[in-house]
């Protein structure tokens, strides 16, 4: 909270703003390169979060199964967040959102991580999710024909607050 307001995350039907951010394996990425005409999923997160720590192995198994891409947004330098990909073994892209300053994050209205948001095509937020949410999880694999996300051995909760 900045002088006793809470920031307002954007809301589904929102334009999406449009940024371009450090990709963390070089070079850098837009929001319209990202979206290119069939849209992606956003994920902002911090290494530290544990919530984020459980999130995001199942965001790339999205990825990997599925046609929506994931990004990754990390609030963290680039160090930390590539041991934080190599332990969690992580291959979606992964982009930078300058620490201190957090402009990205700020201008999408995100107070907590892991904060997600499905972007459509034409550039609007489809689907706000903030925290954990497995049934959340489980339609995003749907929507984006993965599959099952969850094997027998997951054991998960249903959600979690971020």
């Amino acid at each position: 909270m900045i002088f006793g307001k809470k920031k307002q995350i954007l809301a589904t039907g929102a334009a999406a703003p449009d940024f371009t951010l450090p990709l963390l394996n070089g070079g850098e990425a837009s929001l319209s390169q990202i979206i290119d005409g069939h849209g992606a999923l956003l994920a902002f997160f911090k290494i530290s979060c544990p919530v984020c720590q459980l999130t995001l192995p199942y965001l790339q198994r999205i990825h990997s199964a599925g046609t929506i891409p994931v990004y990754g947004v990390s609030q963290n330098d680039a160090a930390d967040t590539l041991d934080f990909t190599q332990r969690y073994q992580l291959s979606i892209p992964i982009l930078l959102d300058p620490e201190k300053s957090f402009p990205v994050s700020n201008s999408y209205g995100i107070s907590s991580v892991p904060t997600l948001f499905l972007v459509d095509a034409a550039g609007s937020i489809a689907r706000v999710i903030e925290g954990w949410r497995k049934p959340e999880i489980v339609w995003l694999g749907g929507q984006a024909q993965a599959g099952s996300i969850f094997t027998q051995q997951d054991r998960v909760p249903e959600w979690k607050a971020g």
